[in-house]
């Protein structure tokens, strides 16, 4: 038997939000390097995000972050993406790559984790700000007006002198502030952050993290926040996903995760974390490593790595079923009636 992975009806954003941007049966195909077959990197994933909700997607280095973001703004044109994937009503993957151009920027932007490789080094600052209105039809003083207006909202230090600047002449944090800049500027109802702060230290992640959380507050900002940095996610997420080999395993409130999580491998990532209360030899780590995607287990794919597995996680792929403050992909739920 090959039970029904997907969420139990139409996916939902947190209990006080409205419905912005929602992904039923997301599916990332892709090609492998010179061959003809594919390989499947996201296997149908459901998930929706609130107006102004903030969402952290979390899990291992490979297990489909990053590649799921992507799809949302249909960035990767070698990759095959089926399912549907709805913003503020409209079906994405229907549009046209004309339409999308518009939406990317522009509905929804994306701030990628490494601004040194995503900057141009041979345009300035201003010029890479304002792109995004250029692109739009903007008039070029007023995309530099607005480009300066949230280089300024993000506290870049003499903003007006360094519009005519480049990427070097930048420290790491104020190089981050400039692509967060580049992807406010169009004024988007959907942020997505691919791991905006792992190039940083310790004190300009704080920096950035606050950027990000006042922004967000003041703009009514919806936030997909992809991280690996459990901390991150306490700190700033209202609710966090969980996902382990192309799926999602586990979605519920940031409270109601971290106080009881469902899913074994929630339970692993959160046991992994550093405390300063705990005095231990050794730090916990979940055994084994991810499946690569071209050999994914049967049945459960945490199931190699999970001492809770029993007969059924070896066959069959486990619904995500409701569970109490959220949903969790665990047999262990079906078995006790969740």
């Amino acid at each position: 038997m090959h039970m029904d992975r997907t969420f139990q009806g139409s996916p939902t954003p947190g209990p006080n939000a409205t419905t912005l941007a929602r992904a039923v049966g997301l599916t990332v195909d892709m090609p492998v390097q010179l061959g003809a077959s594919s390989v499947r990197i996201v296997d149908g994933v459901d998930f929706a995000i609130g107006v102004g909700e903030r969402v952290a997607l979390v899990g291992e280095s490979g297990s489909g972050k990053s590649v799921t973001a992507r799809a949302l703004m249909r960035l990767d044109r070698a990759a095959r993406v089926s399912g549907r994937v709805e913003f503020a009503g409209r079906d994405l993957l229907a549009l046209s790559e004309r339409e999308m151009t518009q939406v990317r920027g522009g509905d929804i932007a994306m701030v990628f984790q490494d601004p040194m490789s995503f900057l141009d080094p041979l345009m300035t600052i201003g010029d890479q700000v304002a792109e995004t209105l250029r692109i739009r039809g903007v008039g070029k003083a007023d995309a530099r007006r607005r480009a300066l207006a949230v280089l300024d909202e993000l506290r870049v230090d003499r903003a007006a002198e360094r519009l005519d600047a480049y990427p070097h002449e930048f420290s790491g944090g104020m190089r981050q502030r400039v692509v967060l800049a580049m992807a406010l500027v169009g004024e988007p109802r959907l942020l997505i952050a691919d791991e905006p702060t792992t190039a940083l230290d310790v004190r300009v992640q704080d920096q950035v993290l606050d950027l990000l959380d006042d922004v967000s507050a003041r703009r009514g900002l919806a936030v997909l926040f992809i991280t690996h940095d459990l901390g991150v996610v306490a700190g700033f997420a209202e609710r966090v996903m969980v996902m382990y080999s192309g799926r999602i395993v586990e979605d519920g409130s940031v409270d109601s995760v971290f106080a009881r999580p469902r899913h074994p491998y929630t339970r692993g990532l959160i046991k992994a974390v550093p405390r300063i209360d705990q005095d231990l030899d050794r730090l916990y780590a979940i055994p084994g490593a991810p499946p690569p995607p071209f050999a994914r287990p049967t049945g459960c794919a945490f199931h190699p790595r999970c001492d809770a597995a029993f007969a059924p996680c070896l066959r069959d792929v486990p619904a995500v079923l409701p569970v109490e403050g959220g949903r969790a992909a665990c047999h262990l739920h079906a078995s006790q009636g969740a």
